[in-house]
């Protein structure tokens, strides 16, 4: 099997992969991580000349790529605002314990310069 059709399918299988629901966001990620590896490997190894299906194959992936794109940057998204969501847990859940660490209270000072 050549190396296009090996990326082919790592494609085809991380699109299915984010778009699996079963699966726990840490199996995604754990996958994902390992197919990405896979396809850096495959893309280094592609060089032209391509035959006819090659390029078949190839325009064939480009709408997959970019799926695969847009699924992975709507899972980021997911991902970023879990993170922040809970970064505000985290700072509403120290201002509850210790309410008044925020409060800075500047109180002014006077230096007497005389002697």
């Amino acid at each position: 099997m050549n190396e296009l059709q090996q990326f082919y399918d790592a494609t085809v299988k991380l699109i299915e992969l984010l778009e699996n629901e079963q699966l726990t966001r840490d199996e995604k990620i754990e996958q994902t991580a390992k197919l990405l590896a896979l396809r850096e490997g495959l893309i280094k190894k592609i060089k032209p000349p391509f035959s006819s299906e090659e390029e078949k194959l190839g325009r064939q992936l480009i709408p997959l790529n970019q799926k695969f794109q847009k699924l992975l940057e709507d899972e980021k998204a997911v991902i970023q605002g879990d993170m922040l969501l809970l970064k505000k847990q985290k700072d509403s859940n120290k201002k509850y314990t210790n309410p008044y660490e925020s409060l800075v209270t500047v109180e002014g000072g006077f230096y007497d310069k005389r002697k």
